[in-house]
C-alpha cells in the first residue's frame, strides 16, 4: 500500500517559491506622478523650514536644549540596554548588509538587477545629500555644545541632519519602494516608518542628536525615496548594459574555449605467438588490453609486437649449451662415457 508524504510548512514554502516567475515582465516601476510631486514639494518645504528655524535660533533650538537638559537616558535608565541595540537599525553598515542580502536573493531569483541597482542608487543619493548638508552646516552635538541656548552651527560638527535617522528611512523604505503588490507596499511603508521613527527617538534618548537633527533626518531620507523614480531610466539602462556585457563575455569565453580532448579509442587485440618446445609456433592466443589503460608501447623497445617475459612459453634447449668448435668431433655417435681414439 502506497501512502503519500504529508507536506510540512517548510515544504509548502519552498513549493510556493518554486512557482515564482523568473524575470517577471509585470514589474511595477513607480512613476513620478502628481501625488508624488506634491509629497516631494511638501517634504522639501519642511526640510527648508527646519533649517531656517535652527539657523535663526528659534523656538526649535530652545526645545532642543530643554530635551537635552531633561536627559532621557537618566530618566528611563532601565531601557538603556535595549536602545543601545535598537539604534543599530539605523547604522549604515549593518542595515545595508541585511537589506542587500535580501535584495540580492530576490535579484537572483527573478533574474533582474533592478533591486540591487535601486538600493545602490538610493544609498549614493543619501550619502551625497546628507553628507553635503552635514559638512556644510557643521553643527555640534549635545555632548559637545559650547554655549547654552545657541544653535551650535558652523563649528565643525557633523550631526545635522541625523545620519542614523535618514539611513533608517532610506534603507527600510527601499523595501516598500520595491514591493511588487500595493498591499505589501502599504505594510512595508508602515513598518519602515515606525522603525525609522524609533531610531530617531533612540538617538535623542542617548543624547547623540538634537531633536531638530532627527526631524531633518526624516525629511532628508524621505526626499531620497520620493526622488527615486527620476533615477529609474538610468537604472534600466545600467541593467541593460550589465546584461549585455555579461553576454559578450560569455560569447567570447565560448569562442576561445579549448576543443575537448577526444577519448582514446580502445586498442585492437594483439596476437601473441609463443613458441613451442621444439621451436615450432604455437596457435595464436588473443589478448585484449583494458579500455582504461593506455596501449602505448614501451619506449626502449623497437616498433612491433612484443611479449612480456611472463607471457612467453619456457623452451627447453636441445643438445649441448657449449658453443661449437671446428676441432671437435660431434658426439652424436660417441657412446656415453667413451673417449675418442687419437693418434694412428
Amino acid at each position: 500500500m502506497r501512502t503519500e508524504r504529508n507536506l510540512t510548512r517548510l515544504d509548502r514554502v519552498f513549493t510556493r517559491l518554486d512557482r515564482e516567475p523568473e524575470r517577471p515582465a509585470h514589474i511595477d516601476v513607480p512613476k513620478m506622478s502628481r501625488h508624488r510631486v506634491v509629497l516631494l514639494s511638501a517634504t522639501l518645504a519642511f526640510y527648508l523650514a527646519i533649517v531656517w528655524a535652527v539657523v535663526t535660533t528659534s523656538w526649535l533650538v530652545r526645545l532642543d536644549w530643554q530635551v537635552m537638559f531633561f536627559r532621557p537616558y537618566q530618566q528611563w535608565a532601565g531601557i538603556h540596554w535595549f536602545v543601545d541595540y535598537y539604534v543599530v537599525l539605523g547604522q549604515r553598515g549593518p542595515t545595508a548588509v541585511m537589506v542587500a542580502a535580501w535584495l540580492g536573493w530576490r535579484s537572483w531569483r527573478q533574474h533582474t538587477l533592478r533591486p540591487l541597482l535601486t538600493l545602490g542608487a538610493s544609498l549614493l543619493l543619501l550619502n551625497l545629500t546628507v553628507g553635503a548638508a552635514k559638512l556644510g552646516m557643521g553643527r555640534l552635538g549635545p555632548h559637545y555644545a559650547t554655549v547654552i541656548g545657541s544653535n551650535e552651527m558652523g563649528l565643525g560638527g557633523d550631526i545635522f541632519p541625523s545620519g542614523h535617522t535618514a539611513n533608517a528611512v532610506v534603507t527600510w523604505g527601499i523595501l516598500a519602494y520595491l514591493a511588487s503588490t500595493p498591499g505589501a507596499r502599504r505594510w512595508l511603508s508602515a513598518v519602515s516608518a515606525v522603525t525609522s521613527l524609533g531610531v530617531g527617538m533612540a538617538t535623542v534618548y542617548l543624547g547623540t542628536h538634537w531633536l531638530s537633527d532627527v526631524l531633518l533626518g526624516w525629511a532628508a531620507g524621505l526626499l531620497v525615496l520620493l526622488a527615486l523614480p527620476w533615477c529609474e531610466p538610468l537604472i534600466a539602462r545600467a541593467e541593460t548594459g550589465l546584461f549585455a556585457l555579461r553576454d559578450r563575455r560569455r560569447a567570447r569565453r565560448g569562442r576561445t574555449a579549448p576543443a575537448p580532448v577526444p577519448a582514446s579509442p580502445v586498442p585492437a587485440p594483439v596476437l601473441l605467438k609463443p613458441r613451442g618446445a621444439a621451436g615450432e609456433e604455437a596457435p595464436a592466443t588473443r589478448e585484449t588490453v583494458p579500455a582504461g589503460r593506455s596501449a602505448r608501447p614501451p619506449a626502449h623497445l623497437a616498433p612491433g609486437p612484443h611479449t612480456a617475459r611472463s607471457e612467453r612459453t619456457p623452451v627447453t634447449p636441445a643438445g649441448s649449451r657449449r658453443p661449437p668448435h671446428p676441432d671437435r668431433v660431434a658426439r652424436a655417435g660417441t657412446p656415453t662415457g667413451a673417449r675418442p681414439l687419437t693418434g694412428g
